[in-house]
């Protein structure tokens, strides 16, 4: 399905709320000014509320698992707005909040 393509300006969040931002931004393909992101790059997250008793948590880490089918950049599908992602150690997904709008792929 269509959608907005993610870069590094866009409010990516852990499902408890904690930041989240790509390790390694793709510089071949600016949206804004700003480098968009690949399937390959994991994200670090930072300030994750979540704190289970079990001690599952909180997000440390998450790697995207579905991306573009139609576009890429430098061989990787580039990230969208609706693609899926699993955060580590917990294992919910990241939320793409806020994103550009001007550019979009499938």
């Amino acid at each position: 399905m269509p959608g907005p393509l993610l870069h590094v300006g866009a409010t990516v969040l852990c499902a408890h709320g904690g930041q989240a931002l790509p390790t390694v931004p793709n510089s071949r393909v600016l949206v804004g000014g700003m480098p968009t992101v690949t399937l390959a790059a994991p994200y670090t997250v930072a300030g994750c509320a979540f704190v289970p008793p079990g001690g599952n948590g909180p997000c440390v880490t998450a790697q995207f698992v579905t991306a573009a089918t139609r576009l890429t950049s430098q061989g990787q599908p580039l990230l969208l707005q609706d693609s899926q992602s699993v955060c580590a150690p917990t294992g919910t997904p990241l939320l793409p909040v806020v994103v550009q709008t001007r550019a979009t792929g499938m």
